[in-house]
């Protein structure tokens, strides 16, 4: 087994915290989708996507690795937003928590020199940097554009879509 009890909860949990994400996003996206920003809203819900994603890569290393899942419930999200820049800033504040969780994890597999652990936490120290900084350039931005601006915003993300994305609901 390459995981330890203690490795084999704290992955759990993680999982719990990455569907939080993803339901926080949906959330998002939905608020977005209410106040007919569609570029906004698209991207929020792409993120819940990617958030799931992560859940599904603990999920899978925990299966590979002969532990026990476990799905912790998950809290309900926030749905309501006073506006763009307070929806967007709560994104921020949760990828650098986020940032925080995965480095605990990290230092679990350091201390039980889980080198195996330690090498699939990698894929998600890099990817926090992105989404860290990726949110924080779309909280600028929104603060810069500012709530009577926000189609700036909409223009901005459309410029910057992924590619192969079409409109919502096409995937």
């Amino acid at each position: 087994m390459f995981a330890s009890k203690e490795l084999e909860t704290a992955f759990n949990r993680q999982i719990g915290r990455e569907l939080g994400a993803s339901s926080q996003y949906l959330a998002i996206g939905a608020y977005f989708a209410t106040e007919a920003l569609s570029e906004l809203s698209e991207h929020f819900f792409r993120q819940a996507g990617e958030e799931h994603e992560h859940a599904m890569k603990f999920v899978r290393f925990l299966i590979d690795a002969g532990a026990r899942v476990r799905i912790p419930s998950v809290p309900e999200p926030q749905a309501d937003f006073t506006s763009a820049e307070e929806a967007v800033k709560l994104s921020v504040d949760w990828e650098e928590t986020v940032t925080k969780q995965i480095y605990e994890l990290v230092e679990i597999a350091k201390k039980e020199s889980n080198y195996v652990a330690m090498r699939f936490l990698d894929w998600f120290v890099t990817e926090q940097l992105e989404e860290v900084s990726s949110m924080s350039e779309l909280l600028q931005v929104v603060r810069r554009a500012g709530e009577d601006d926000l189609l700036h915003v909409e223009e901005y993300l459309a410029r910057r879509k992924p590619e192969g994305s079409g409109a919502q609901g096409e995937e």
